[in-house]
């Protein structure tokens, strides 16, 4: 075909542009399915809201998969969350209970303190799902929950305040050991400090407790989870969680197991766990 003195051919795909468009394409397709897997989420939320009649809101976090670059991310309780949950809550009529799904290892004091408040703040019902674990900052907004809804095999942890690497009560144990001159000006600063952080932290917790169980269980829940008694990482059961006074059930509903699917820790070349993904039955289960 001829236009202008200049002859323009019609030619298939090279190679090279072959492989230009596959390069696209595998750049562009794990977006689409984060952005597939987003829908999933998002239908489920809904299903699980109008079974409840309530809100759900989410706080998980995983090292996920993240970007058409792949690069992953430690994910943890910080501001951005905080300011996400209290939006939700802000949007949710006063008569509305409110559902949160909690999976984390913790994070900031300020944004954990911020969510508690606000849910514990909230007039209608407000119950916490803990599928497999939610620890030190989401063990706080937890307690701020009129009911705590389990997996019987999930944990929460304690929340004693943390300077640096160090608990703030092995700080204080090395003042009390040593006599003031065998201590040096910054760890004397420490020392301070973590005095006035066990201090708020057991009064936050105390306040959050008392109205659901009494002065009296409340000031000795706050002293187990906030004095010590524990590593920081220690697991606390649903039944040691009840000897303590919290109201905590076991009994997760299917779809709360559905949605913690929805978030997938990334995929490894060797997975360390590995198993037939289908439930098993016994014969006499099947009968019946």
């Amino acid at each position: 075909m001829k236009s202008g003195g200049e002859t323009v051919s019609s030619e298939g795909f090279s190679f090279s542009d072959l492989f230009w468009l596959f390069i696209i394409i595998s750049a562009l397709l794990p977006w689409i399915r984060q952005k597939q897997v987003e829908a999933a989420r998002y239908r489920l939320i809904r299903t699980i809201e109008n079974k409840r009649k309530s809100r759900l809101i989410t706080l998980i976090h995983r090292q996920e998969s993240f970007s058409i670059l792949g690069f992953l991310l430690s994910r943890f309780i910080n501001i951005e969350d905080s300011e996400q949950v209290l939006r939700a809550i802000r949007l949710t009529p006063d008569e509305m209970p409110i559902d949160i799904m909690l999976h984390t290892p913790g994070g900031l004091v300020l944004a954990s303190e911020q969510i508690a408040l606000a849910l514990e703040r909230h007039p209608a019902k407000v119950t916490v799902f803990v599928p497999h674990y939610a620890m030190s900052g989401g063990t706080m907004i937890a307690l701020a929950a009129d009911e705590i809804v389990m997996d019987e095999n999930a944990v929460l942890g304690p929340v004693d305040p943390q300077l640096g690497e160090y608990p703030a009560v092995s700080i204080l144990k090395v003042v009390e050991e040593k006599t003031r001159d065998e201590i040096d000006d910054k760890t004397l600063i420490m020392a301070d400090i973590a005095r006035k952080a066990m201090r708020q932290i057991n009064d936050f917790v105390f306040n959050l407790l008392k109205d659901n169980v009494g002065e009296e269980k409340a000031g000795k829940i706050a002293e187990a989870l906030t004095q010590g008694r524990w590593t920081h990482d220690y697991p606390i059961t649903c039944s040691e969680l009840r000897e303590l006074g919290l109201q905590v059930r076991t009994g997760l509903q299917r779809e709360i197991y559905s949605l913690m699917e929805l978030y997938p820790q990334p995929a490894q070349r060797r997975p360390s766990v590995q198993y037939i993904p289908a439930p098993y039955f016994t014969d006499d289960k099947e009968k019946k």
